[in-house]
């Protein structure tokens, strides 16, 4: 492989291109070896600052020109409009394509890119940024074993990195993990206010909201028992955790749950079918 395709190159500089570029420059990864674009230069200021030696541009075609591995970090509503200019573009030989756009298929991305293309789809979440994320991928059948490995290197310097054998479970894994930490956010939020209402003060009530959740996470992991068994360790027959449980179940909490993912999913498949 040439020095040209050693370059990693992102379209997108947000957040999770932040993440990214962070985990492979935490990893070891020369900051020459990345290249960058980005539009708005608020955001440009912020990736230079991660390391001086980063290659910072407002020009797609810089990184995608020069890329062996370039990883489009857009929003999926903005992809097509990066997609189209990209497919004209004179890119290296054997570049190998990463999305993170929820929703947008592997067909969709070879219609524009070329049907043999090496294209891997990665729906991360957003604990990458402190680099506890959970990542989903999935490759194209023109996709090597080594890009692959590739791949996994970048989605695990963010944290867990996932292979599905089928696409098809892209969208339920976008509703559970990739739309997933805004509702523990959302249960964090109301055990907050909840607190505050039964008399806590508010710095008080968020800390134990944080504390709960992030020490369940880690007895889930560590544990390792099925969530039932978990929660029955918890709930004493006539406690006060059985008090809480029954009112939630009495009020629908897991069809809610369902209907809520169902949706995501939905929005999903509808994402990737919008052309």
């Amino acid at each position: 492989m040439t020095e040209e395709l050693q370059i990693t190159g992102f379209i997108g500089g947000g957040n999770m291109a932040g993440a990214m570029i962070r985990g492979l420059l935490a990893a070891g990864r020369p900051a020459s070896s990345i290249v960058v674009a980005e539009p708005l230069a608020e955001q440009r200021e912020r990736l230079q600052a991660l390391d001086s030696g980063l290659c910072v541009t407002a020009d797609n075609l810089e990184a995608a020109t020069r890329a062996g591995m370039l990883v489009l970090a857009v929003k999926p509503q903005l992809l097509d409009d990066v997609l189209v200019p990209l497919a004209a573009a004179d890119r290296p030989a054997g570049q190998l394509v990463v999305s993170v756009a929820a929703g947008i298929t592997l067909g969709r991305l070879a219609r524009h890119l070329g049907r043999d293309m090496a294209i891997v789809r990665v729906m991360p979440n957003q604990p990458a940024l402190v680099g506890a994320g959970v990542s989903a991928l999935c490759a194209s059948p023109g996709t090597s074993t080594a890009q692959r490995r590739e791949v996994e290197a970048l989605a695990s310097a963010m944290g867990t990195a996932i292979w599905l054998d089928d696409e098809t479970q892209m969208d339920a894994v976008t509703a559970i993990s990739g739309s997933g930490p805004a509702y523990f956010y959302l249960l964090i939020e109301m055990l907050e206010q909840a607190g505050t209402e039964l008399g806590l003060p508010a710095p008080l009530a968020r800390q134990l909201a944080v504390g709960t959740a992030l020490g369940a996470g880690q007895a889930a992991a560590s544990l390792k028992l099925p969530p039932d068994a978990l929660r029955a360790s918890v709930t004493s027959p006539g406690g006060t955790t059985a008090a809480a449980l029954e009112v939630l179940e009495s009020r629908g909490v897991r069809s809610a749950f369902a209907a809520a993912l169902r949706a995501a999913r939905d929005r999903s498949l509808a994402l990737g079918r919008s052309d």
